[in-house]
Order: structure tokens, then sequence, then C-alpha cells
């Protein structure tokens, strides 16, 4: 017994001694790196923490914008147009069935903030109709989906009034007056191609003539949208009591129903679904949340430019890492001698590689401590605030803490690596030839 005793004590030691001998690396090299980098030249420091904000800026920046265009897009389809969840029509039938006792449902549930209901019929919009010299010649025209809402309900809960950049915006008593897309307009849209085309010479106070399932009307515009959504921006909107009169559907059943609810979660949205389902609506209509009714380009958009942002951004990694390299390798080689001393003296090899991997981590926290605060102190809140004016979007810049904390995760490793690989070759080489400059 006391043999096997005494090999367990001495394994015991063992372990003990090869952590005290490490925690020993870990101090010299702390105490090393330290000393290395107070006796370093501060424009020289800056300099490469410079270069480590600008890298993690570039690698989150880039990335975050170029998704940004496509969020700009999800925001401005789900504030104007899905709401929170949108309910519509099946394939095969003509309208939402039950739809008044659905939107009765809709607002006994305690998440549901507000309720729009809408017809929506294809038709054709006019202009210029008075001015043919002979009734065969064509107009001025161009196709439309035509939507009747309740300006109050449509306002509360897309906020349409707020995308009205000429003219006014629907009361709810308004008669024969319209609300026009810019997208159906040739001052905002100048297109004319046989399978695209827009009106000319049509603003404010213009009188068209609406045809709505063989019913033609004469109205008036009274406001222009431009939302840069092109469910709205194609649309003509007039009163729901006038198109329903118009097309002489009174049995009050509408085409499309938008909710939106009270708490701006995701999950409020997938519970009113659930609700919904639960009821048994789903037999009569189609139940969305706003994220599966985004359009499938914008996902696909949305993939793309992520994968395009974070090819970019490995780019500024490896330039990155490459610039670590260099600075650590020529500090290592400028102070070879200086290593062969400490080598010399008994500072084991494994305290010096690490002090210079330390170094290395040093200026890729900084650098990415200052890319933070810079990111989320400045850049987020004035893009939020100053959305950058894109044809098809308002972007904003898309970040996340943890798509931010998975990069400066991978800046950090890369760093380590740029900074341990130099350390190593200088390192590794015979001590007396290092302190002789051979």
């Amino acid at each position: 017994m006391k043999p096997k005793s005494r090999v367990i004590a001495n394994k015991h030691f063992s372990r003990q001694s090869s952590l005290e001998k490490a925690l020993t690396n870990v101090n010299v090299a702390f105490f090393l790196a330290v000393r290395e980098i107070k006796r370093s030249n501060w424009w020289t420091t800056l300099l490469i923490i410079f270069v480590m904000m600008i890298t993690f800026l570039n690698m989150v920046f880039v990335s975050g914008i170029l998704i940004g265009l496509v969020e700009g897009s999800v925001d401005k389809q789900k504030q104007l147009y899905t709401g929170d969840v949108i309910i519509s029509r099946l394939r095969e039938k003509n309208y939402i069935e039950k739809s008044r006792e659905i939107s009765q449902y809709l607002h006994s549930l305690p998440e549901v903030r507000d309720v729009s209901s809408r017809y929506i019929e294809g038709g054709l919009i006019e202009a210029n109709y008075k001015n043919k010299d002979r009734a065969t010649d064509i107009t001025d025209s161009a196709s439309a989906l035509i939507a009747g809402i309740d300006p109050e309900s449509e306002d509360a809960v897309t906020g349409l009034s707020k995308v009205v950049i000429e003219g006014e915006y629907l009361s709810p008593g308004d008669y024969d007056k319209i609300l026009v897309g810019s997208s159906l307009l040739y001052k905002y849209n100048p297109i004319d191609t046989p399978s695209m085309r827009t009106l000319p010479n049509v603003g404010v106070g213009t009188k068209v003539r609406l045809t709505v399932g063989g019913f033609s009307r004469e109205v008036t515009v009274k406001g222009i949208l431009k939302s840069k959504i092109g469910e709205v921006d194609s649309r003509v909107f007039m009163t729901d009591a006038q198109l329903r009169n118009l097309i002489g559907r009174g049995d009050l059943n509408v085409d499309e129903i938008a909710v939106k609810e009270k708490n701006g979660r995701p999950e409020t949205s997938d519970h009113i679904k659930d609700h919904l389902l639960n009821a048994g609506y789903d037999s009569v209509a189609k139940i969305q949340t706003s994220v599966e009714a985004q359009p499938k380009f914008l996902k696909d958009m949305k993939a793309t430019f992520g994968l395009l942002g974070n090819l970019i951004g490995g780019i500024g990694i490896v330039v990155a890492s490459i610039t670590i390299f260099i600075i650590i390798f020529v500090n290592a080689i400028t102070r070879r001698k200086f290593i062969g001393i400490m080598k010399g003296i008994g500072i084991r090899a494994p305290s010096i590689e690490m002090s210079y991997v330390l170094q290395a981590c040093f200026y890729g926290i900084i650098g990415s401590a200052l890319g933070l605060i810079v990111i989320f102190g400045f850049l987020k809140p004035y893009f939020d605030a100053n959305p950058i004016n894109f044809p098809f979007s308002d972007g904003i810049l898309s970040v996340t803490g943890g798509g931010v904390a998975i990069r400066v995760v991978v800046l950090m490793i890369s760093t380590v690596i740029a900074g341990y690989i130099p350390a190593k070759i200088v390192v590794r080489q015979n001590t007396l030839d290092a302190i002789l400059g051979r």
C-alpha cells in the first residue's frame, strides 16, 4: 500500500507543479507585455488601436448597412401595409368570408390595438380622357388595385396619412375623392412601356376616371402617396363606403384585414395568429404574421446582403491580422537580442510568446471597445433618426448584440493567432545566436 500511496502523491505533486509553472508563465508574460506597452511609442500604439477599431467598424458597419437596406423595407412593409398580422382572402375565394365576425373577434382580444378592413378590387385609372379627338383614341391610363378603406381605422393601423407627400389625406365623409400611389404617376415613376404605363400630368385636384368591375366614375385626386412600398404606391385609395357601392357589394365581406398589436413584440403577433387559428378562421381566410407575409425577394436580398457584408468584413479581418503579424514580427526581430538574453537568464519561451499574444490582445480589446462605443453611441442612434434615403427603402444600421459579439470573438481569435505566430518564429531561434545577433 505504501508504494502505491507514494505514486499517487508524486502524481498529485507533478500536477500541482505544472499548474504553478503555468501560473508563473502567465504572470511573467503579463509583466513583460505591460512593460513593452508602456515603453512603446505611443503614436505607434494609437495607430495600431485605430487600425483595429476601423477593422471592427468595417466588420459591423458594412454588414449592418447592407442588411439595413432590406430591414428598412421590411419595417415599412410592416408599418404601412401588413400591420403585425394580416388576414387575406383564400386563393379560391373572392373575399374573406365572415369578415365582420373576424373583425369583432379581433377587437375582443386584449393584445389587439387597432384593426383596419380593406376592400380590394382591380381597376383602371384614366387621365386626359376629355381631350380625346375620337372615341376610339387610347387615353392615358394605368392598371391599379383600388383599395376601399375606413380612413381613420387605416391611419390608426398603418399611419397612411404620414406618407401623403402632396395634398391631403382622406376624411371619412369624402366622396368622389381618391389618394393615388406615386408608382402610378409619371412624375414620380417615369416609366412608359407596353407592359407598364404611368399617368402624365396628374396631380392634386386633377379629375380622373376610375373603372372598377365594369362601372366608371369620375373622381378627384385629393392626395398623392409615396411610401417606397409597392403594395401602397401602386394602389388607389378611396373610402370603403364608396367602393362598396361602386362594386355593388352589400355583404360587408372585405379582402384584407390588417391588425396592429399593443406590445410591439413579435411573440404577440404569434399569439394573435394562434387565437385566430384556434377559433377556426383559417378555414375562411389566410392568416399571416408580418414576418410570414414578407415577400420572398426581400428575404433573399437580406440573406445575400448579409453574406456580402460578412465577406467584406472577412477581408477586413485578414488585413488587420496581417497588420498585427507584421507589427509583432518586426517588434520581435528588433528585440531578438533582448529575447535571447531573457531566455539565457531563465525566462521560459512560452512566457515570451504569451507576452506578445497579450500585446496583440490589448490592441484588439481596446480597438473593439472603441468600435462598440462608436457603433452604439453614435452611428446607430444617428441612422435610426436619419435613415439613408435609398430609392427603394429608408436604410438603417442593422446591428444586434449577438451579431456584434460574434464579430468581437472572431476579431480576437484572429488577433491572437496573428500575435502568436511571429513570436513563435523569433523565440524558437537558438539562444546563443539571438544574443550574438547571428
